[in-house]
């Protein structure tokens, strides 16, 4: 290919042009912006379930009150109430992220609703959502326990919530001995697992690969804990019933990816590298 010259015409040639690949990478910067009309649509959500669980309560048939009777008064718990809102809407942005996810690695439909790249980028914006409505369901968590310590000075009370909501084998009441890790647990890996694809240029792509199919694992633990934990679910029929039902379609889906994967040299066959052939499809 012939260097390109430079507009006078003069003969001498223009200096290569540069890779604009880096430009056009894909940055946090930019997914946060994206992310902005779902994060808005995330707290609409969590608002209406919000004032549901806060007319349950008053009503007398919150299935919190339930377990704990002392806990009658939707004034007085209202960040309590506003961290279950949280969670909820939390493991809702999950399982769509999760589903987008394993629609574009698994097999491919023959036509999508929307083109692929706004897929990706829904996946892209849903993850960050879901990781920003955890935190905000353990830290309001945390904050109904720093309210709840009142007999504790001001270093305890913080100290109190703080250990409670985000310490692994800290909290030591009832079930939360066990739901409470695991929730954290899947917290703690959804931030660096989320945030890794902004580096995958620096880890390499098939680290991040690697990396990323751990995601499911984060999906995993907070159905886990909010069946453990989740008030809601141990005495309300249909909300049991509606989280068990979500999960058969993530179930087919992770099935398809793992017999029918988007990429060919994650097929069956294909392990060996390049020389080796792999099963058609």
């Amino acid at each position: 290919m012939l260097p390109e010259t430079t507009p006078e015409g003069d003969g001498t040639t223009a200096p290569p042009a540069r890779d604009r690949r880096p430009a056009d990478r894909v940055t946090l910067r930019s997914d946060l912006r994206a992310a902005l009309p779902d994060a808005t649509a995330a707290v609409v959500v969590t608002a209406a379930v919000f004032v549901f669980f806060w007319a349950r309560m008053e009503s007398g048939e919150s299935a919190t009150v339930a377990v704990m009777p002392f806990m009658d008064d939707a004034r007085t718990y209202w960040m309590y109430l506003l961290s279950q809102a949280f969670g909820w809407s939390a493991l809702l942005w999950a399982w769509g992220t999760v589903m987008l996810g394993l629609l574009l690695s698994g097999p491919r439909p023959a036509r999508l609703p929307v083109p692929r790249g706004t897929l990706e980028r829904w996946h892209r914006t849903t993850s960050l959502t879901t990781t920003a409505l955890m935190f905000a369901h353990a830290l309001m968590f945390a904050a109904e326990l720093v309210r709840y310590e009142a007999k504790l000075g001001w270093a305890g009370r913080l100290w109190a919530g703080f250990a409670d909501s985000f310490v692994p084998g800290w909290y030591d009441s009832g079930t939360g001995r066990v739901a409470i890790p695991i929730g954290q647990g899947a917290l703690y890996l959804a931030v660096p697992l989320g945030l890794l694809f902004y580096v995958r240029h620096r880890i390499g792509a098939n680290s991040w690969r690697r990396l990323h199919r751990f995601v499911i694992v984060v999906y995993v633990l907070s159905v886990w804990h909010t069946l453990l934990y989740g008030t809601n679910v141990w005495y309300g029929e249909w909300p049991r019933t509606v989280l068990w039902l979500l999960q058969l379609p993530v179930a087919v889906l992770l099935l398809l990816r793992l017999l029918r994967p988007a990429r060919r040299a994650e097929r069956l066959g294909a392990a060996g590298g390049r020389g080796r052939g792999s099963l058609p499809g």
